[in-house]
């Protein structure tokens, strides 16, 4: 079966759960969902090059990461347990003078493993040395949207490098021609990128007809030092300067009010809720997300990267969103389940213009399999609250992106080698800071 990952093949899925019923699903070469119900393998067991037994697993579509630093898996675990700006200022932006495209491109593999490992298909990343972290994604047959981390501090002479890093990756990306791989414009949040980057970055987008990935509202200090700086809020900026569009993610999101949220369903923003890294670094307000669902706006998830989550587990994601919704806010009633299964699929495709986050005919083949057979699905009186509430992303066992198979059965080809040279990577990046 070690064939399987080679390429992609006319694929029958037998025996899964699919919602409420058991069914199969046929897949066809162009990696789209070609047939999916309760005769399927009868009708197409003679097309399939490989057939998979699902033996009983739950079948899902892709979950959809929206906000993520891959690369920083090489940071997980070495600054912990501080304020946000001396965590950044003391610990994360000084290692990261240090990177190399290599450790990048390394770090970026990793992540893309344990996001194959946890159910994920497809992600929406900002960091450095993008074009080392578009090798990556092309290698691990994942599905990613990647932007370069635009921070100019009002500096011209650093903003227009980072005009000409954005055209460079955009560029190449494009090259490429890989339909799994796109490109964003990434200014980082409205303290680091002056008016001037942000109005750049929206007009570029606007040309080259690509997504814009940026930090809105992470911390209250964000919005009392837009409100010193510019006599208004971050979001108002934002707006001023074109960044708020249908093609656009704003990661966190804490501390919107309810006319932002409003503004950003008319607009057609995309929020990413990061529960376990807002937590974690104490941002002290919960995302809206009952005043964004109510203005109608469009909401998913994202984990952030790994040196503030420390993880890229989809499912705790989802089970952090609900629960701190929940607690936050007062309401036992908020993030039901099955909403927050939609915004890790359906709404992060959305996001991302991705065609995918449905397990229906003619649409992209990511598909998850997770085990009925595991703990934490026993008893499965409700897959979907099981799914969000009981299981980790140990409990998936095969993954296919775009029609080809990334994980059989918890098996994922050179698994080892990228364990080990990110290892070596992670390493070498810490030594090379501790000497400087």
């Amino acid at each position: 079966m070690n064939d399987i990952f080679l390429k992609n093949y006319p694929l029958l899925i037998t025996g899964v759960r699919i919602g409420e019923k058991q069914g199969d699903i046929f897949i066809n070469e162009q990696g789209m969902i070609g047939a999916i119900g309760e005769q399927v393998k009868k009708q197409y067991a003679g097309q399939a090059e490989f057939i998979i037994d699902g033996g009983g697993a739950i079948a899902l579509p892709g979950l959809v990461n929206t906000h993520t630093h891959a690369a920083m898996t090489l940071l997980r675990g070495y600054a912990d347990d501080m304020v946000l700006q001396d965590w950044l200022s003391q610990k994360i932006w000084p290692l990261e003078t240090h990177l190399t495209g290599d450790d990048v491109y390394h770090g970026t593999r990793l992540a893309c493993l344990e996001m194959i490992r946890t159910g994920t298909t497809a992600f929406n990343d900002m960091y450095f040395f993008m074009e080392d972290a578009a090798r990556a994604v092309a290698e691990t047959g994942i599905r990613a949207v990647l932007c370069h981390g635009f921070i100019d501090f009002s500096n011209p002479e650093k903003r227009e490098a980072e005009c000409r890093a954005t055209e460079r990756l955009a560029s190449h990306i494009k090259s490429l021609n890989n339909p799994r791989i796109k490109a964003a414009a990434g200014p980082h949040a409205p303290y680091t990128v002056s008016k001037e980057g942000l109005r750049w970055c929206a007009e570029f987008a606007k040309e080259q007809g690509i997504g814009i990935h940026i930090h809105v509202g992470e911390t209250e200090k964000e919005v009392s030092d837009s409100v010193a700086q510019y006599g208004k809020r971050p979001v108002a900026v934002l707006d001023e300067c074109g960044i708020l569009t249908s093609r656009t993610v704003a990661a966190h999101c804490c501390w919107l009010n309810k006319p932002e949220c409003r503004l950003f369903a008319r607009r057609g923003v995309h929020a990413s809720h990061n529960p376990t890294s807002n937590m974690k670094l104490a941002t002290h307000r919960a995302m809206p997300y009952h005043w964004l669902k109510a203005a109608g706006a469009n909401i998913a998830l994202g984990t952030d990267g790994c040196s503030s989550n420390n993880n890229l587990d989809m499912f705790e994601a989802m089970k952090s969103a609900s629960l701190l919704q929940k607690f936050f806010w007062n309401d036992p009633t908020l993030l039901p389940a099955p909403e927050a299964l939609q915004m890790a699929t359906s709404a992060g495709s959305r996001a991302l213009g991705l065609g995918t986050g449905a397990l229906v005919p003619g649409s992209l083949a990511d598909i998850v399999l997770v085990s009925s057979g595991t703990a934490c699905n026993v008893p499965l009186h409700n897959p979907v609250s099981n799914i969000v509430y009981s299981c980790s992303g140990p409990a998936v066992e095969t993954v296919l992106c775009n029609g080809k198979v990334l994980m059989l059965e918890r098996e994922v080809p050179f698994e080892q080698e990228i364990l080990t040279r990110a290892q070596e990577a992670a390493s070498a990046l810490v030594q090379r800071a501790a000497q400087s």
